[in-house]
């Protein structure tokens, strides 16, 4: 088993990534969704947490051996960017959402001096709007951010073409297909549900998957 097939096993076990095709949930968008996902629980999860903040130091290990700070997104980045610090022994922070409009004021805690190489910690990925203005508010700062650690992505195109115009690098631990190729095999959907599921990956604003119409 791969390391991403395992991931996956590991986020479908504690429900971290949640398929139902028969009963979508519905995104703040209004979207009709056949996956939910909530990687807080990988906190609470020792031995599925122990292999993620492993495989994410891997990365970058593997993909950004200059690094020289880790900043995790807020909030769901942060405790994954301070345990894989721990592993690399590496300095860590994290970006607000925004501004504080008290004290002095920071959006990026921790301290980072200009020209420092950083990677940005992310739990999930999905149209990469929030990641790519972490990464901005970092560049306006002044840190070479060499690119991204996440834990799962879509794989949507739409996010895949705003972070390559953002000139963002991603590397995620656990994707989309994955999880549904380990779902089917794990016998948490069936094996014809996959063609539905991709279907929505492919297009979400497109409903003909729903109902096995896909």
């Amino acid at each position: 088993m791969s390391t991403k097939q395992e991931i996956a096993k590991g986020l479908l076990s504690i429900g971290a990534v949640f398929l139902r095709p028969e009963e979508p949930f519905i995104w703040a968008s209004g979207i009709k969704s056949p996956i939910y996902c909530d990687n807080r629980l990988i906190l609470t999860a020792p031995n599925v947490r122990d292999k993620v903040e492993e495989a994410l130091a891997d990365n970058v290990r593997a993909n950004y051996p200059d690094c020289e700070v880790l900043m995790g997104t807020s909030t769901a980045g942060i405790a994954h960017a301070a345990l894989v610090a721990q592993i690399l022994d590496l300095p860590m922070g994290y970006v607000r959402s925004g501004a504080k409009d008290h004290g002095r004021g920071n959006q990026i805690e921790g301290k980072l001096l200009p020209g420092q190489k950083v990677v940005v910690v992310e739990d999930l990925i999905s149209t990469g709007g929030s990641v790519i203005e972490v990464v901005e508010v970092l560049r306006k700062a002044g840190a070479e951010v060499l690119g991204v650690v996440s834990i799962f992505t879509y794989g949507m195109q739409k996010g895949l073409d705003r972070l390559a115009q953002a000139n963002v690098k991603n590397i995620s631990l656990c994707d989309f297909d994955a999880i549904t190729e380990v779902a089917a095999k794990e016998g948490y959907i069936k094996k014809e549900d996959i063609t539905r599921l991709l279907a929505f990956r492919a297009n979400p604003s497109d409903e003909s998957w729903i109902g096995g119409k896909a």
